[in-house]
């Protein structure tokens, strides 16, 4: 059991930042575990006939299916606007000496031992490894997938600034509990202890799912969850035909608007709206605008993109007899 006790201030401290380095190490043990993973069977179908010809094998030495992974493949985020980028900049400038510790930390393989021996050159296979890994498996989805993680984090950073830890802790896993300024995560380890200053990082992350994983002092704290909404990652949705349960909400604003409005369940930007609904991002921007003059959406500047959300006319409007909360 993990036990982080929270100072008077340490809510305060709670930040949040996502990383697209670490949903795409995380998906690599989706792809080496699919049966664990089942929610996300529908994107390992999808690439792994995009895989074919790259040969994964040093990176799945370095990311088993279970257990530990080097800390120097999932540096901290330490921002809500990631970039792939700048986070393979900080893997390429590990030291040599810390690639050979962490890989002499893992279980005993004779590949990782021969990485270990020269650790500067597997540094640079598997930071390579990775770019092509990205551009193949994860890139085509990342829209979709920084949609759900950016969703979380306004969700949850509006409900910290209302509630307090309880409102941003309260739901987030059936491992995590909040009670008398103690977060406890069931986890194998044990640890008790405070926070030393530095506040709790909150990472949300599709394929953590149906995980959490959790970093101690002296490390960054750190909490790595699965968002709201992850259930619904991989489907398309369409909006409700006139016979649907829908059909009374259509009926007041229209079929095209009234798939907005249910689709908004979760936060989304008008690219993943048009991708869910089957319709063009200017039309989406065009019922938006409708919904947002009846007060029924609104929308939230995360740097240069814009994510919108019901408000709670919206929903209650969604939730009401022949609407379908989502």
């Amino acid at each position: 059991m993990v036990e982080l006790v929270f100072a008077p201030d340490d809510v305060a401290r709670v930040r949040f930042a996502f990383s697209p380095l670490w949903e795409m190490v995380r998906s690599l043990r989706v792809l080496a575990d699919p049966s664990g993973h089942a929610l996300h069977l529908p994107w390992v179908h999808a690439v792994r006939p995009r895989l074919r010809g790259l040969d994964l094998a040093p990176l799945r030495r370095m990311v088993p299916a279970w257990g530990y992974i080097p800390d120097f493949l999932t540096p901290p985020p330490d921002t809500p606007l990631p970039d792939l980028g700048a986070e393979l900049e900080i893997v390429r400038a590990t030291p040599p000496e810390v690639v050979a510790a962490e890989l002499r930390f893992m279980p005993p393989d004779p590949g990782r031992a021969e990485m270990a021996e020269r650790p500067a050159r597997a540094l640079e296979v598997v930071a390579d490894l990775l770019e092509d890994y990205w551009a193949a498996a994860v890139e085509p989805y990342w829209p979709r997938v920084r949609d759900l993680l950016e969703g979380d984090v306004l969700r949850r950073t509006r409900a910290l600034a209302a509630q307090g830890a309880a409102g941003v802790f309260g739901g987030l896993h059936e491992a995590v509990a909040w009670r008398a300024a103690t977060l406890t995560i069931d986890r194998r380890r044990h640890f008790r202890g405070g926070l030393d200053g530095r506040g709790l990082l909150l990472v949300p992350s599709a394929f953590v799912w149906p995980e959490v994983s959790v970093m101690i002092p002296p490390y960054q704290p750190m909490l790595s969850y699965p968002p709201t909404g992850v259930a619904a990652l991989w489907e398309t949705r369409r909006p409700a035909g006139p016979d649907g349960a829908a059909a009374a909400l259509a009926a007041l604003l229209g079929r095209r608007r009234a798939g907005l409005l249910l689709a908004l369940g979760s936060p989304a930007s008008t690219t993943e709206l048009a991708g869910r609904l089957g319709v063009t991002p200017a039309a989406v921007s065009q019922h938006l605008g409708v919904l947002r003059g009846c007060g029924l959406v609104t929308g939230h500047r995360l740097g240069r993109r814009v994510l919108y959300s019901r408000t709670p006319a919206g929903d209650a409007l969604a939730a009401a007899p022949g609407g379908a909360p989502r």
